[in-house]
């Protein structure tokens, strides 16, 4: 114990090696965002009228004020992109501090590599340290990065850095959550679980004290803090502070109970089970239903909500717009509709389809985690063949989509239908739209099990494919991309509904090369080595 952190640029070294194409997704995807929507205000705000419109309208919408955030000064293209994206950065930033250290701690004892390690000359701390600087150094690096892009777009100088600046002060308050985590949780799913349920859990206050009279609730909430620091309207830098606050006393906590605890163990110790298994447990299906249970749980949930949340937002999208021509006209290039609140119906089941691919991925790469843990191939030496082992993932991956993007749907339909007087006809309209989407999701997914199955030590790839697809998907109507970049993502291709024409050419077109890749993945799996 003389050298608790002896190791820890080794394994720091390691960890960035192992995220070698990962980490870098999330760094380029976060860090370009803010600015690639940037040019945007102009385009759908460009007179005083239109600005004053939209300032009165955001003002007095609780709706709108619950799913973004307070609206402090839209009358500049920083204030708008501030109350836009500032809280949906600090989200997704959020998850990828929660999911790097606990890829590299947790998750490590659970595969025995981290019990290897600590037989070395490894210190007690060099583990956790390791994770908390990796992850804590991308959310820097990426709040940095998002500063030096808005600022190459001519924003005003110190709105953007407190725009980067808030977003990596919310990373490293995740990071350190996930840091304690990790520590009271036994198993990695459980630590990621716990984390990403307090970082819900914090949008929810943020949410409800901006939408209400109790806007201490803000103040309870990192998420909330970014918003407060007030990017672009008058920035309060001492914000900053209770971020930074938060981060260290969280963190500390988390080395503390480190000592605290067996290696390979949780404070929060999980049940026994019983001696012998349950007779439902007895085949491949069953036990992909234990492993993905709590994914899907969480996922449909998360749907549901946000469903209700979107349709309640949707009977007053006009109010948003105004009597903007450019905004009418970028709506309609997403939604496929000259209707302000189809075209907004039509925006949001597109956007579900592409939230919904990543669960797909997710659940179709947990195969390669059973690979790559050592779980599978004791299972395939028994009478268990590979075909159906694949087949009880990807029941969750095909399957599990389409039911997580109906649950969107339905929200949607019922909040807008209540809101509308006309329940079964804004239902049956979204989830046409929701639906719709499938089939692009699937090839996505396709595109995974190909990877897993043809070059299984690059499936993490597919997160790449997903990327892609989610930047032209959401941006690419906004900022204009050209047609033929629009056409790589399966999601252009997807008839916009409701409000749009819909045309079956498209999706039996892209169910049939769903069909292919997945084809070949299978195949490629049943004659390669499992390991």
């Amino acid at each position: 114990m003389s050298r608790p952190l002896v190791g820890t640029r080794h394994l720091v070294r390691h960890a960035l090696r192992r995220d070698r194409i990962i980490l870098p997704l999330w760094i380029v995807l976060l860090s370009v965002m803010p600015a690639s929507t940037a040019g945007a205000y102009e385009q759908l705000y460009p007179t005083e009228a239109e600005r004053a419109g939209l300032t009165a309208a955001m003002g007095n919408n609780p709706s709108i004020s619950l799913l973004y955030g307070p609206a402090f000064d839209l009358s500049t293209a920083g204030g708008f992109l501030a109350w836009r994206l500032i809280g949906f950065m600090a989200v997704m930033i959020g998850l990828m501090a929660i999911f790097t250290v606990t890829r590299h701690t947790r998750a490590e004892e659970d595969t025995g590599r981290g019990e290897l390690l600590g037989s070395t000359v490894v210190g007690r701390f060099a583990m956790l340290t390791a994770g908390v600087i990796v992850a804590g150094g991308a959310s820097v690096l990426i709040g940095v990065l998002q500063s030096l892009f808005l600022l190459g777009t001519g924003v005003a100088v110190p709105g953007a850095w407190a725009f980067g600046l808030s977003t990596a002060g919310a990373g490293l308050v995740f990071t350190a959550i996930a840091a304690a985590a990790v520590q009271l949780a036994e198993y990695s799913r459980t630590a990621n679980g716990m984390a990403s349920a307090v970082l819900g859990i914090t949008f929810l206050l943020r949410g409800v004290g901006d939408s209400s009279e109790a806007t201490w609730l803000s103040w309870l909430s990192p998420i909330g803090w970014t918003q407060q620091i007030r990017a672009f309207a008058g920035e309060r830098w001492w914000v900053l502070g209770l971020a930074l606050g938060a981060a260290l006393v969280v963190g500390a906590a988390g080395y503390a109970l480190l000592p605290r605890r067996d290696f390979d163990a949780g404070l929060i110790r999980s049940r026994p089970g019983p001696a012998t298994a349950a007779p439902g447990l007895r085949s491949p299906f069953a036990l992909a239903w234990r492993l993905h249970r709590g994914s899907l749980i969480g996922w449909s949930v998360a749907f549901a909500v946000s469903g209700v949340l979107m349709g309640s937002i949707a009977s007053g999208i006009t109010d948003i717009i105004g009597d903007s021509a450019q905004a009418r006209e970028i709506f309609a290039r997403m939604g496929g509709s000259e209707g302000m609140i189809q075209a907004f119906l039509a925006a949001m089941t597109g956007m579900f389809g592409v939230i919904a691919a990543i669960y797909g991925v997710q659940a179709t790469l947990r195969m390669r985690g059973e690979e790559v843990g050592y779980r599978a191939e004791p299972l395939l030496a028994t009478r268990v063949s590979r075909l159906g082992w694949t087949g009880s993932h990807l029941v969750f991956a095909f399957l599990g989509t389409a039911l997580v993007t109906v649950l969107g749907g339905v929200g949607v339909g019922l909040a807008h239908g209540l809101r509308v007087d006309d329940v079964p006809g804004a239902v049956g309209d979204v989830l046409t739209g929701t639906l719709a989407q499938l089939p692009a999701v699937w090839l996505i997914v396709g595109i995974a099990v190909a990877l897993f199955g043809i070059w299984p030590k690059y499936s993490v790839a597919a997160w790449g494919v997903l990327a892609v697809a989610v930047l032209i998907s959401m941006f690419g109507p906004v900022v204009q991309l050209p047609q033929l970049l629009m056409d790589v993502s399966p999601f252009t291709h997807i008839p916009k509904l409701p409000g749009g024409e819909f045309t079956a050419t498209p999706l039996v077109w892209l169910t049939a090369l769903a069909v292919i890749a997945l084809g070949a993945g299978l195949t490629a799996f049943r004659r390669r080595d499992v390991g």
